[in-house]
Parts: structure tokens; sequence; C-alpha cells
């Protein structure tokens, strides 16, 4: 079975109209939705608006859980204090507005979604079975990926909240991390989808980056008010 999984949106429409019609034109059977909807781009509502009516179901990411409840963080890590700065404001910003529409399906995300195909439990969250904000990145001990393995009991897991693409198998089973659709951290500017094949045989990945329309993005960053600190990032896949 063909899935195409969409992680770390953040209110890029334009990167997620190009990523869906991509899953669509590889023939997936299913699209999934890995969370963090808005942030750093403007269009959140839009975002919401486009996944339930393509009903693409999905899991609730830290940044969608906090803006639904209002909290005070969106429970992201820094590298400095101005992009502390930067990540609060544009955290403000989306509490602000996204409207209640929005957070009301944002509250309703599940943490996660396990699927049972070919023998195999698929089991997909945001960031980790453990906490929906931990950095998991490719680097960490195997134990680490033992660790969250043995959590879910699951044969494939599959996350993001890095912003990262990566496939490592490690005792058996498979990791993946889909990467970013809409805020791309590789120093890739292209919006990333995963495509990822479950079958009797065994898991197949594919990490699709495809061009859109960054300079429209990043125009409308700076319409909104948001800190045109995002649109360097956007241009810069960072």
């Amino acid at each position: 079975m063909k899935l195409a999984l969409l992680g770390d949106i953040h209110g890029n429409i334009e990167a997620l109209k190009v990523a869906y019609a991509a899953g669509i034109e590889r023939g997936t059977l299913k699209v999934f939705h890995l969370g963090d909807l808005g942030g750093y781009a403007p269009f959140v509502n839009e975002v919401v608006e486009f996944l339930v009516e393509h009903q693409i179901e999905g899991v609730q990411g830290n940044y969608d859980e906090a803006v639904a409840l209002a909290k005070e963080h969106c429970g992201c890590r820094y590298e400095d204090d101005l992009q502390a700065e930067m990540a609060q404001r544009s955290f403000e910003w989306t509490k602000e507005h996204a409207s209640e529409k929005s957070k009301e399906y944002m509250r309703s995300l599940p943490r996660e979604l396990s699927l049972f195909l070919y023998g195999k439990k698929v089991t997909l969250f945001h960031a980790s079975p453990l906490k929906n904000n931990l950095y998991w990145y490719e680097g960490r001990p195997s134990r680490f990926f033992d660790e969250m393995a043995a959590r879910t009991d699951a044969d494939v897991l599959i996350y993001a909240h890095t912003h990262i693409p990566y496939r490592k198998d490690v005792s058996g089973r498979v990791f993946i991390n889909v990467g970013s659709v809409g805020k791309p951290k590789d120093g890739d500017t292209r919006t990333c989808v995963a495509m990822v094949n479950i079958r009797a045989r065994g898991v197949t990945v594919e990490f699709v980056r495809l061009p859109y329309d960054v300079k429209k993005v990043a125009t409308a960053i700076m319409e909104s008010g948001l800190p045109p600190y995002f649109a360097d990032k956007l241009r810069l896949g960072r």
C-alpha cells in the first residue's frame, strides 16, 4: 500500500498543494499529515481547510496543541536568542490569526495513528511516542530507536518535527522521518513529501522534492506582519 506523508506544513499552503499533488500523481492510496499546521507562514486557516476538504487524516503536532490550547510557548527548541524571539512572535501571530474552526480541528487531532498492513504495524506520530516535541535526529544511538519502538510495539515508525528527512533500519524495524512540506531545514528549498510503500516483502521510501512558489509565500509572510526573518529562512531552506 502506497502512502503519502506530509510533515510540518507550517502555514505554507503553496508547498502543501504541490506536495499533495505529487503524492496523488504517484498513485498513493492514502495521504496523512504529521502535524504542525501553522506557524512561520500566514496560511494556517487555508492549510486546515485544505486538509478537511481533501479528507487528509493526521496527528497533532506540538505547535497544533499549543495554538489550540492557547499555551504561552509552542514547545519548540531554539539555537539562539534571535531565533527564540522570532519564533515567539510567530507563535503569538498564529494564535491570534487561527480561526476557532482551525483551533477546534487541531484540538481534535490524535497523538498517534496506527495502521496494520501486510502483517506490519505502522504507527504515525509527530515527534516521538514519548513526547510531542522531542527532536529525534538520525544520529541518535540505536538504543534510542529501540526504546521508541518498544513504546509503540510497531514495525514501522513514521514521524516528523525535525524538518530533516531520513530512513533508518534498526533491529528489524523501519524508522522514517518524513521531513517538512512547508519549512525544510536541510538546505533544500523545495517541498518534501515522503512516499512510503508498505508491501508484504518489505518497505520502500522515496523522498520526493519539488519546487513551489517560494517567492509568493515569502511575499505573503512580509505582508502579513510576520517577521521577514521567516521569508529569509524559506529562501534558504533553513
